[in-house]
């Protein structure tokens, strides 16, 4: 992966004798839970998309188990402040990790929207594509195509979770919310009926470790960051806050609308650094 760089080495914790034993034990359930959930998930879509189309009543649910399941097998500590949307609306949050899949999905049916590389990674891009990810190329000649889609699916009922940094980093800051995504919501009657809620992501390493321990960024290969957080005993915790919703057409423009958001995540995370 590329993107973010920080300006300090990057953490390399050593994996200990125990620390392998964790990853053969953590690894194994919880690659056969996400594989086998995508199994089942596969298989319940073929039913569910003839008759429901792009609307995935059921198959979510598959997703947030999987992930709830992740979470608790890996032992880091989940925290959920405050309440997701209901029904028609988008997402954003600050982020942080390849972890963000499972934490975020833990307690909301949402759809990320990721840049259309993830959709060839190994392993991660095959459940994106399972679960109903939006990709998207960074090309200007694709935007009108990209905020079409976009519409399509919030149209659908589908609630879309934006990454507005553009790339994830190493937990310890919030970086400028990139405002072009945002297009989407002022174009026709989206601005009038959208709802945004801001979600704040917030790692804690465990005492003694590196701050940055679940940050992934750069050009971190993804291999080792996964053995890494695999072997951690004890484990730290995430908490994942969802601030109050905001009304589209209460903005002016997607500039302004980046710049609250910005500010609400970024509120949210300097508070847990305090």
């Amino acid at each position: 992966m590329t993107g973010w760089t920080s300006n300090t080495t990057e953490p390399t914790p050593k994996i200990t004798v125990m620390g392998w034993l964790r990853v053969a034990l953590r690894g194994t359930v919880i690659g056969t839970v996400t594989f086998g959930g995508l199994i089942l998930l596969l298989a319940i879509r073929l039913i569910e998309r003839p008759l429901f189309g792009q609307a995935r009543p059921i198959t979510p649910h598959i997703t947030q188990w999987v992930c709830r399941t992740a979470l608790f097998v890996l032992g880091l500590r989940y925290t959920k402040v405050g309440d997701p949307i209901t029904g028609q609306g988008a997402v954003v949050a600050n982020h942080v990790s390849w972890l963000d899949i499972f934490t975020l999905n833990a307690a909301q049916k949402i759809y990320f929207v990721s840049k259309s590389e993830v959709a060839g990674w190994p392993g991660i891009g095959w459940l994106a594509r399972a679960t109903g990810t939006v990709f998207i190329a960074r090309h200007r000649t694709q935007a009108a195509q990209h905020v079409q889609h976009i519409k399509d699916r919030l149209a659908q009922g589908h609630q879309l979770l934006f990454f507005p940094e553009g790339t994830s980093t190493d937990g310890l800051q919030v970086l400028a919310f990139k405002p072009t995504l945002f297009a989407s919501f002022f174009d026709g009657d989206q601005q009038t009926d959208m709802r945004i809620q801001p979600v704040t992501v917030n790692y804690s390493a465990p005492s003694g470790a590196d701050p940055r321990l679940y940050g992934w960024w750069g050009d971190m290969d993804f291999g080792p960051h996964l053995l890494t957080t695999l072997a951690q005993a004890p484990q730290g915790a995430v908490t994942v806050i969802y601030h109050p919703p905001v009304n589209v057409s209460d903005f002016e423009n997607r500039k302004a609308l980046a710049a609250h958001l910005e500010t609400t995540v970024r509120a949210g995370h300097s508070n847990s650094q305090a």
